[in-house]
């Protein structure tokens, strides 16, 4: 192609209105100058420094200096959009390999039925059959996983030409029964009504299969993998057993409509008790090893087993960004946003994480790339082997085919199965400058920052039409408990020696530092939010003012950061596409992350340091009960799942505000107000006010829910205990 008849696979826009948003953003920081000013100015009285000021002020310090931080994902916001048109045009016949791994840990959390709905919307992607492979990891050794991959190996025949034929979307069979179909023509129809009935024999059959413990003798005659299961000691205890189940390059491998099938392959790599497995980050690199050797894509797409693709031309939509003449050859990995299905209309719990994924992923892409999330996310296969960019070279898709050895697809299982043993990486590289890195509870962020280190870039993906959708938490507990565990890996990330402030400068934009550093200082967030919600409070209680009296000039600075604050937030919540009532459940949960899961995740991190404590990965419940369900759809918080330290620090924090307002109305009460200044008290109010507002679910689910949701007797009495206990001491000692 001539540099005259060039056309771009791809084209990238910068957010409108970016100027206005610049100038009110400045304005913004010369409120938070102010603030900055009146607290030191004002931090002594009579000559004496003023204890509970000094705090005040390191809060409001850590707060202004982590908004500018925030300014990075804001600043310069960029919007992509594929030619994919063009893409066929040069490319159809001469499209590179893709490997797609998907990756189940946990068939009790995680449901096989669940599990193979997601690999059955990856096989059948829009996208030539015979250089598609998917490759399940299944680290629990599951025979019922592996039963259930064998059946959608079986279903997948009728399930991909049906996907074509009608070009349905989504193309995994659980979401695509979900939708409305009594407007489809009576031909689609009568097919559907056909596979349907497939599918649900399909789920009967691995349903009894996990009820009974044991599988039906045809099975068993079927398929010699199970044999493979025979010396099978435990989930923590056994040997690699690989089976691939659809050879795609056999020509006998077809559908129902004659047309070849991608390939398939189940993995459980080797586990032994004596051997660390490195969770996730090992079962990853286990894979890119193995599918090296069977189909060695250079492109690898890894998805987690409860995102189905909810796009069947996501990667066509990827290729635009690496087979781009001009502007392709630096980008290691296309991120797509983290998107769920379940997500109720005001989102409970928060769990779309709406702004992150339609404002900040942007604006992180217009430094350099978003983070690599660990799931919805596609990779050039060399960079995640540990190249280094090199300006000029080029994206040699080609030479990435696998010899062909006339080996037996037994011959060549027994061959490549020790690339997934326990000792293979002994004395390598793999899991620090191959592969994914180990040792970090986020090791999807770490690989990525480190491979932007490298001189690669990323791009952010997020086509109006959503690439992968997954399961978000039901409870209120499975999201503080996710929260934890990434604010504790990011935190882990900021305090190595891969921090983004001393090994990404130089190396990345700094715009992009302080777009990592945005989310590595999630957890320290947790002391001044603490501060903020207990001591203006109870110092409301004792009469002590915090804040400038209302005729005072002072109060402007603050008086304009709390509206403004609150009315951007608003209005970029709605521009994304939420709701009011959406926007005032995310302040919630953005005041229930900071008091529990970022403050465990701080003080984890801390004792980890100093040696006492060491992190674990930790799966989040893909399925819930009934009623918790139940409970979730009609926008109930849950708080009788579990008895977690959580609820017992939300509901000391609630009960301690709820106490202190109530005291100083009394308070109000008895003295007639003549002993009670509103106007010098008059943000303290306000602030208490909004707290107990903001936490009105949990003081009904402590004292007047009579369902199981309801907060747990113990917690509100201990809860009770301890806030009256705090008003009480800190009442005497102020």
């Amino acid at each position: 192609m001539t540099e005259s008849s060039y056309t771009p696979l791809f084209e990238t826009k910068r957010a409108k209105g970016s100027l206005i948003y610049k100038l009110f953003a400045i304005s913004r920081f010369v409120g938070i100058i102010f603030i900055w000013f009146y607290r030191a100015t004002h931090i002594t009285e009579n000559g004496r420094i003023r204890p509970v000021w000094i705090g005040m002020f390191g809060a409001e310090i850590w707060f202004g200096f982590y908004w500018i931080l925030t300014q990075a994902v804001r600043w310069n916001r960029i919007y992509r959009r594929t030619f994919k048109d063009r893409l066929s045009q040069r490319y159809e016949n001469d499209l590179p390999g893709v490997d797609i791994f998907v990756c189940t840990a946990d068939p009790n959390i995680e449901p096989p039925i669940m599990v193979i709905n997601t690999v059955l919307s990856v096989m059948a992607y829009d996208y030539p059959p015979e250089k598609l492979s998917v490759y399940l990891s299944d680290d629990a050794g599951s025979d019922n996983t592996f039963y259930a991959l064998l059946e959608a190996s079986h279903f997948a025949k009728h399930w991909i030409p049906y996907c074509k034929k009608f070009g349905v979307e989504p193309r995994s069979p659980e979401a695509h029964f979900r939708l409305e179909t009594n407007k489809l023509e009576p031909y689609q129809a009568q097919h559907l009504a056909s596979v349907k009935k497939l599918y649900q024999d399909m789920e009967n059959r691995i349903e009894l299969a996990k009820k009974l413990g044991n599988f039906s003798k045809n099975a068993l005659l079927e398929h010699r993998g199970f044999s493979k299961w025979d010396t099978f000691s435990s989930k923590g205890d056994h040997d690699s057993i690989l089976q691939i189940l659809i050879d795609g390059r056999d020509a006998e491998a077809k559908d129902t409509e004659g047309c070849r099938l991608p390939t398939l392959v189940y993995l459980a790599r080797e586990k032994r008790p004596e051997h660390f497995h490195n969770f996730k980050a090992g079962a990853m690199n286990a894979l890119i090893r193995v599918s090296s050797e069977i189909s060695n894509g250079p492109i690898i797409l890894n998805v987690d087993c409860d995102m189905y693709s909810n796009n069947s031309h996501s990667i066509r939509d990827v290729l635009c960004f690496f087979l781009d003449e001009e502007k392709g050859h630096d980008v290691a990995f296309v991120q797509f946003p983290q998107d769920f299905h379940n997500i109720t209309k005001n989102e409970l719990y928060g769990g779309s994480m709406r702004v992150i994924c339609e404002v900040e992923l942007h604006g992180l892409d217009g430094y350099g790339g978003p983070l690599y999330i660990g799931t919805g996310c596609f990779h050039r296969r060399d960079t995640l082997c540990g190249r280094k960019f090199i300006k000029g070279s080029k994206f040699q898709w080609k030479e990435n085919s696998v010899p062909k050895t006339g080996e037996s697809i037994a011959e060549l299982e027994e061959r490549i199965k020790e690339l997934a043993s326990c000792t293979f990486e002994k004395n390598t590289q793999w899991g620090n400058e191959m592969g994914l890195k180990y040792g970090c509870p986020v090791e999807d962020v770490i690989t990525g920052f480190s491979i932007q280190c490298r001189g690669w870039k990323s791009i952010y993906s997020n086509p109006e039409r959503k690439g992968f959708l997954g399961v978000s938490g039901t409870t209120l507990d499975q999201t503080l408990v996710q929260h934890k565990r990434w604010s504790e890996g990011d935190l882990q990330i900021m305090l190595s020696k891969f921090s983004p402030i001393w090994y990404g400068l130089g190396k990345i934009d700094f715009g992009l530092i302080m777009g990592y550093s945005t989310y590595c200082l999630w957890s320290p967030n947790c002391f001044a939010t603490l501060y903020y919600s207990m001591i203006p409070s109870i110092c409301l209680l004792k009469g002590v003012s915090l804040f400038p009296q209302v005729s005072s000039l002072w109060i402007l600075p603050f008086a304009y950061m709390i509206i403004t604050e609150h009315a951007y937030s608003f209005a970029e919540y709605l521009w994304s596409g939420g709701t009011a009532l959406g926007w005032w459940n995310e302040q919630r949960i953005w005041l229930y992350k900071r008091t529990s899961s970022y403050l465990f995740a701080a003080i984890d991190t801390f004792l980890k340091l100093v040696g006492y404590s060491d992190s674990a990965f930790v799966i989040s419940a893909k399925v819930s009960d009934q009623d918790v369900e139940q409970r979730y759809e009609q926008e109930k918080m849950e708080f009788g799942v579990t008895t977690t330290p959580f609820f017992a620090i939300l509901t000391s924090l609630a009960m301690l505000n709820l106490f202190c307002f109530i005291g100083m109305v009394l308070k109000v009460i008895r003295a007639g107000g003549v002993e009670f200044d509103h106007e010098i008290m008059a943000l303290q109010i306000v602030l208490c006010g909004v707290l107990v507002l903001i936490n009105l679910p949990l003081y009904n689910a402590a004292f007047f829910r009579k369902d199981k949701g309801r907060m747990p007797s113990s917690v509100t009495l201990k809860s009770v205990f301890v806030a009256l206990s705090l008003c009480t001491c800190c009442y005497a000692f102020l």
